[in-house]
């Protein structure tokens, strides 16, 4: 339908069409079969730093940086040839000196006679879009590396988002409550988008409930649980957000205790980019997670020399 608006502008009043083509954002050029330039926009005049007189009349190879020039003029070969559209990636240098990530597209001229006249370019960039698109995969690659640096310490640790829904948890968490926990751990991974209510005693759900609605910085209480006195120490990520917690068993053998210091540390001193990008994908301040992993060997350690 576009198309069609286009070619009706184009043939009832080529001036306005001109003018339609000029202010397009995206650079596009036109050269003949010789690879002369016969048209651009202003776009692609500010692309190559010249004005579009100097450009018009002009090789590719002139206004074009040679590498990317060179690409240039061996796919036109084959498209003046078969006729084929192209569309591929490629690297430019802008006139302001930066490289850039573009996607060209290439469209054959055809006259009435169907002999292929010429080849009309556009050049798009997509650099931003790489680079989000990096980020997006750095992020996710770290994510998983730091959901399994939890997994590493045996307190239970578990995140929430302001439904009482799992972010994120470990198997230590799963393990404290029931087997059940654990054998859905198994099949949910972290037991993500899971139901904080459907796995843990109601006082833990009313412990987050009440910091996330409160935007307390921390709430720490002892509960008894079947055999089990357990330490929870609920604390603020991102305020009346995210939650998360560390659920110690205060009938761990000493030695056990001594692992989950360990263990904290080495994920403190040795992976601090990863837990920080944890807080980057909750949109938490990093220094609120590192507290988090701090508490885990102060807590711990506390245990460790009151008992000695």
């Amino acid at each position: 339908m576009v198309d069609k608006v286009f070619e009706e502008v184009k043939e009832d009043s080529p001036e306005l069409y001109a003018k339609m083509v000029d202010l397009l954002t995206i650079p596009v050029f036109c050269r003949n079969r010789e690879g002369n330039i016969k048209a651009c926009n202003k776009s692609f005049a500010e692309l190559v730093g010249k004005s579009k007189n100097e450009i018009i009349g002009c090789k590719v190879i002139d206004v074009l940086p040679f590498e990317v020039a060179d690409v240039l003029l061996f796919k036109d070969s084959d498209m003046m040839n078969n006729g084929n559209n192209q569309f591929y990636e490629n690297k430019i240098k802008y006139a302001d000196g930066i490289s850039r990530d573009v996607i060209i597209n290439k469209v054959a001229l055809v006259s009435n006679n169907k002999e292929i006249t010429g080849i009309v370019s556009s050049i798009i960039d997509i650099s931003e879009r790489k680079k989000a698109l990096k980020k997006l995969q750095q992020a996710e690659l770290e994510k998983e590396l730091s959901s399994k640096m939890l997994q590493k310490i045996r307190a239970g640790i578990v995140i929430v988002d302001e439904h009482l829904r799992i972010i994120d948890s470990n198997i230590g968490f799963a393990r404290l409550f029931s087997e059940e926990n654990e054998e859905l751990f198994e099949t949910i991974p972290g037991l993500q988008g899971a139901e904080l209510d459907m796995l843990v005693p109601e006082i833990v759900t009313e412990m987050f409930r009440s910091i996330i609605d409160s935007g307390e910085s921390r709430l720490e209480r002892d509960i008894r649980f079947q055999n089990k006195l357990l330490s929870v120490n609920v604390m603020t990520i991102t305020r009346n957000k995210v939650a998360g917690a560390i659920i110690r068993d205060m009938s761990a053998p000493m030695l056990e205790r001594a692992e989950i210091i360990e263990r904290a540390r080495q994920v403190n001193r040795k992976n601090m980019k990863t837990v920080q990008e944890i807080a980057y994908l909750l949109g938490e301040n990093a220094a609120q997670t590192e507290e988090l992993l701090n508490s885990i060997i102060e807590s711990q350690k506390y245990d460790v020399d009151e008992n000695n």
